[in-house]
C-alpha cells in the first residue's frame, strides 16, 4: 500500500503503471510442468492453486491487489518462467500461443480501465508467429511478451528478422522478460533467478546489438524486464572492443554503449542504488515501473523513493503511457 504523504509524485503522474505484472493459462501452465526448470531438475511441479498463483488465474483477484498497491493498470503477460510453450512442436506451440493470447484479450475486454494486454509468439515457426502476430494485433494487443531466446536461439539471430520488421512497422511495443535458465550450474541456490535472469538480459540485449537489430531498425521500442540485467552497468568492455577487436562492429555504427538508450528498461531491480545507478547510465524517462507481480515487492512504487517526484512520476506511469499511446489501443 503507497503511503499517505509520500513524495509528489503522484499529482505529476496521469496514471500509475506496472509494466511487468503476469497472469497464467491453467491448461498452458499443467501442459508446461514435465518440461519445466523445476521438474527438470528433480523437483516437485508447481501447483496451479499455489496460493500466490490466484492473481494470475482470476482479473478480479488481480484488480483487487491492484488496488491495495495503489496501481491503476497492469500490463498483463504470460508468466512463461512457469508456462513456456517453447517444448512444444509448433503446431501445439501456435495452439497454446493462441489460449494464452484469447485470454490476455479477454481479460483486457472485461477490465479495459486495469489491464494492458501483451500477446505471446509460437517462435518456433516465423510463419506462424507472424499469422498470430496479425491475429493478436486485429484482437487490440499492441505489446509483444517475447523470451530471451528460444530453444537457446537468441532474438538477435536473422531468423527473427520479418518478426522485428512487423514490429516496427506497426509501432507495437515489445517487452523482453527471460523464461528461465537451463544450465544445471543454475540450480543451485535457486542462481537461475537471482543472476541467470539478469545473464539473459544480457545475452539477448547483446544478440540485438551485435547482430544490427537495433541498427536495422532505429523505430523498435523494447522494454527489458529486470532493468536489463548487468548490461547497463558493464559497457566498457564492450566498448574497448570497439579499437581492439574491430571485427565486432561490423554491424554497428557506434559503440555498443550507445545502443543502452535505444531500449527501454522496467524498474525491477530490488536495490534502490542499482535503481538509481540505472537512472544515471540510460536516463529516466527510459524507465517503466516493473513489480513482477505477484512474485516481486508488495509495494513496487515505493522502490523509487530513492528518485526526485518528477522521476518517480515519469517512471510510475508517464513513460507507460508515452509509449503505450504512440503504439496505438490496448
Amino acid at each position: 500500500m503507497l503511503k499517505e504523504g509520500a513524495p509528489g509524485w503522484r499529482a505529476l503522474c496521469p496514471c500509475c503503471i506496472d509494466f511487468h505484472a503476469h497472469f497464467i493459462h491453467r491448461e498452458v501452465f499443467e501442459l508446461a510442468q514435465p518440461h519445466s526448470v523445476s521438474s527438470c531438475f528433480g523437483q516437485r511441479p508447481l501447483s496451479a492453486d499455489n496460493p500466490r498463483f490466484l492473481g494470475m488465474l482470476d482479473p478480479h483477484r488481480q484488480v483487487d491487489d491492484m488496488a491495495a498497491r495503489g496501481i491503476d493498470r497492469h500490463v498483463i503477460s504470460s508468466a512463461d518462467v512457469v508456462a513456456s510453450r517453447a517444448w512444444a512442436e509448433p503446431a501445439e506451440e501456435a495452439r497454446q500461443a493462441r489460449l494464452v493470447n484469447d485470454m490476455a484479450a479477454d481479460w483486457v475486454r472485461r477490465f479495459p480501465d486495469r489491464f494492458v494486454g501483451t500477446f505471446v509468439l509460437p517462435l518456433g515457426d516465423m510463419a506462424l508467429a507472424l499469422r498470430e502476430m496479425e491475429r493478436a494485433v486485429a484482437m487490440g494487443l499492441r505489446v509483444a511478451n517475447l523470451p530471451s531466446n528460444h530453444r537457446g536461439s537468441y532474438l538477435g539471430e536473422a531468423r527473427y528478422g520479418e518478426m522485428w520488421g512487423a514490429i516496427e512497422d506497426q509501432a507495437l511495443v515489445a517487452f523482453i522478460h527471460p523464461d528461465g535458465v537451463r544450465d544445471p550450474w543454475f540450480q543451485n541456490h535457486a542462481l537461475w533467478n537471482s543472476i541467470g535472469q539478469s545473464i539473459e538480459e544480457v545475452k539477448v540485449m547483446s544478440s540485438l546489438i551485435y547482430e544490427g537489430v537495433m541498427e536495422r531498425h532505429p523505430g523498435l521500442r523494447i522494454v527489458m524486464a529486470h532493468g536489463g540485467g548487468y548490461m547497463p552497468y558493464y559497457m566498457g568492455r564492450l566498448d574497448r572492443n570497439a579499437t581492439y577487436r574491430p571485427d565486432t562492429m561490423r554491424n554497428l555504427s557506434k559503440l555498443p554503449s550507445h545502443y543502452l538508450r535505444d531500449f527501454h528498461y522496467d524498474s525491477c531491480v530490488y536495490d534502490p542504488h542499482t535503481l538509481a545507478l540505472l537512472v544515471r547510465c540510460v536516463g529516466a524517462d527510459r524507465l517503466v515501473l516493473g513489480g513482477d507481480y505477484p512474485f516481486g515487492d508488495a509495494d513496487p512504487v515505493g522502490g523509487l523513493s530513492a528518485l526526485e517526484p518528477a522521476q518517480q512520476a515519469a517512471v510510475a506511469g508517464g513513460n507507460a503511457v508515452r509509449l503505450l499511446d504512440s503504439g496505438g489501443g490496448n
